[in-house]
Order: structure tokens, then sequence, then C-alpha cells
């Protein structure tokens, strides 16, 4: 079940705004399979970081038009989930950022 989670969980999104909305109202973004629904990334946080989640928020990202020369190319889609953790539990994995 363990490789099953870290399959659906492909990264985690730091940025500015993720690093704010961590430690003010304890979310966190994770890059995820695009076939994974909520139930599923649910699971794989609370299984992989041991805490108890309260809301999952998922969104597809469309992939940019980037232009190469004369020739124009499309970046993936990819999916994106915001996860709601429990206040007063902490995610190990993101304290040193």
């Amino acid at each position: 079940m363990k490789e099953l989670a870290y399959r659906i969980l492909k990264r985690p999104l730091v940025t500015e705004k993720s690093t704010t909305q961590k430690e003010e109202h304890n979310k966190l973004y994770f890059e995820v399979d695009r076939r994974a629904n909520k139930i599923q990334i649910k699971q794989a946080v609370e299984l992989i970081f041991k805490v108890n989640v309260l809301d999952v928020a998922t969104m597809n990202v469309k992939g940019k038009k980037k232009r190469v020369g004369r020739h124009f190319t499309k970046r993936p889609d990819w999916k994106k989930a915001t996860v709601t953790v429990k206040p007063g539990q902490r995610v190990e994995f993101f304290e040193g950022v």
C-alpha cells in the first residue's frame, strides 16, 4: 500500500504561496497522479506523513504553450492537490523549507 501512496504523490510544490499557506492555514500542496481521486490522495498523505487530513482540493493544471525557435511545443498537463491538515499537526518534510 505504501508503494501505491508514493505513486499517487509525485512531488511537493514548494513556492512562496505554498509556504505562507502552510504556516497560516496548515495547507500542503502536491503534484499528484492525474488519475488519483480525493480519497486516494487523502489516504496517501495520511499513510506517508502520519497526519490527519481534514480536506483535499484538486485542480487540473493545463500545460503552457512554449516557443522553441520557430516551433511551438506544449508542456504536459498535471494535477495539483491542496491538502488541509488538522491544526497542531506538522509535516516534518516541510519543516526545513
